[in-house]
């Protein structure tokens, strides 16, 4: 089983590096069929993502952003595509200037602890905002 380990260092602060966590798991969802699982925490915030042959998650900190993946045997072989693409993805996200508009407060402004999809979270807001 091959295993990929990528660190992204960055001077966001946890709310904004949340946001572009949230925007990549949105992302790894729409592309790579992806199915993903936001929880916040305190002081770190954990995506979870798997799909046939792919396993891991992405661990969010105020300065550091550091993804692990194990990919089954077939899809070991395309190892160095996928470290690219990610990591591309990532980078990607992390220079664009206002890290977009996602956010994962209710309604009223209070802040959710999130441990679900994030299809669910995103169908929720979405009901949030017609209410």
């Amino acid at each position: 089983m091959a295993e990929l380990n990528i660190v992204r260092e960055h001077s966001l602060g946890l709310a904004k590096a949340r946001k572009v966590a949230f925007k990549w798991a949105e992302q790894a969802e729409q592309e790579f069929d992806m199915q993903c699982t936001y929880a916040e925490g305190k002081h770190a915030d954990e995506v979870d993502f798997v799909r046939p042959g792919v396993n891991g998650n992405l661990m969010v900190t105020k300065d550091r952003f550091e993804l692990r993946a194990q990919l089954g045997f077939l899809l070991g072989a395309f190892k160095g595509r996928i470290e690219a693409e990610i990591v591309k993805n990532l980078d990607a996200l992390l220079t664009l200037p206002s890290t977009h508009n996602t956010t994962h407060h209710a309604a009223h402004g209070t802040e959710q602890k999130l441990s679900q999809p994030v299809g669910q979270t995103l169908a929720r807001k979405r009901l949030a905002k017609k209410a």
